[in-house]
């Protein structure tokens, strides 16, 4: 009994002591235990070519094999499209590769050309996907404004192609947005493309909306006017160096900006050689639990 009660006046002490530093440990970083680490990317593939304009998918698979990442937004993936990537699905022969859940989410969807033309012969579709190691949720292709490359005399009018993938990270929601916005000088397509986006990224919910993820082609550098409605409610993810073009970079257009809700903890170019026009932007962040 003597020795019990030894014990107990040195052991319970001790065990008060671990439970206060613990406690303290746990105040001091309380994003810790809380938040979710996570690896994303961007990466603009150019429908399977590289810088050099040779259609290899063998290249694109290891070079975004290469980033490791948990999630990854891909823009001008061909479907079907045409010769210059063979008539393959790029989205789904992508994400079987790399062993990832992929949604597509087509800008274009035309019919098939008339020598093709079958019951069976698939649409002919070009656009944007998302690659994700964790369960895609459920999937949505927001119209945004658009000034098509597939017609004569063209206007600007709402077309798909943004869009929005629910992923669940370890048990956390997150909505990853991917986007392809307007390549011309002119700024007033992507002025109104990026008040779209926000619309729809800022919707209300009929619960706490998730974090989000906003990954694409911008065509615009960080300061441009157009982008400056974004940096309101998101956080550049800058990776500190331009990504186009590939071979000899000069501008920094393609993005991974983050929500409310998600930690910033680092963010680079990633080095994969002549695979693609642009190099990838991959960012590692935190998400938070909610």
């Amino acid at each position: 009994m003597r020795i019990h009660l030894a014990l107990r006046r040195h052991v319970v002490p001790l065990l008060l002591a671990i439970g206060l530093v613990l406690t303290a440990s746990a105040t001091a970083h309380p994003a810790t235990g809380r938040s979710v680490p996570l690896r994303v990317a961007t990466y603009n593939v150019h429908a399977g070519a590289g810088a050099d304009e040779v259609f290899d998918l063998d290249r694109q698979v290891r070079a975004l094999r290469s980033l490791d990442a948990d999630v990854i937004g891909l823009q001008e993936v061909d479907v079907h499209w045409g010769a210059r990537s063979e008539w393959r699905d790029l989205a789904r022969e992508l994400g079987h590769r790399l062993g990832m859940h992929v949604a597509f989410g087509p800008i274009y969807s035309l019919a098939p050309e008339p020598a093709a033309s079958r019951p069976t012969a698939p649409r002919r579709e070009f656009g944007v996907a998302v690659l994700s190691r964790h369960p895609v949720l459920r999937v949505r292709n927001h119209e945004i404004t658009r000034l098509s490359t597939q017609g004569e005399n063209p206007r600007p009018e709402p077309a798909p192609g943004f869009l929005q993938a629910t992923v669940a990270v370890r048990g956390v929601p997150l909505d990853v947005y991917a986007t392809h916005l307007d390549y011309r000088p002119d700024p007033a397509v992507r002025t109104a493309q990026v008040a779209d986006m926000l619309q729809v990224m800022n919707r209300p919910c009929p619960r706490r909306c998730p974090a989000h993820l906003l990954l694409g082609d911008f065509n615009a550098q960080p300061d441009a006017l157009e982008l400056a409605p974004l940096w309101t409610t998101l956080r550049d993810a800058d990776p500190g160096a331009p990504t186009f073009p590939a071979t000899a970079p000069e501008s920094r257009i393609d993005y991974v900006a983050v929500s409310a809700g998600v930690e910033i903890r680092s963010a680079r170019t990633a080095s994969t050689g002549s695979a693609s026009d642009h190099l990838p932007v991959v960012a590692e962040l935190r998400l938070g639990r909610r």
